[in-house]
């Protein structure tokens, strides 16, 4: 099951994760503009285009 929807936590849990994977070192999934360099607006790019490798598992409810 793919899930898009995610709550304003998951989001910010994933966009400051997959950020701070691009400030180690992590390669950059998209072809950025020439003038961002800041990973967190990296990050962001990345996840409006839904190519973060990173999931999220929900609880059983």
């Amino acid at each position: 099951m793919i899930l898009l929807e995610y709550t304003r936590f998951e989001k910010a849990a994933i966009i400051g994760t997959r950020a701070l994977q691009i400030a180690l070192g992590a390669p950059v999934l998209i072809k950025i503009p020439k003038n961002v360099i800041d990973p967190l607006k990296i990050a962001m790019l990345e996840f409006e285009k839904n190519i973060i490798p990173i999931t999220v598992k929900r609880g059983e409810t």
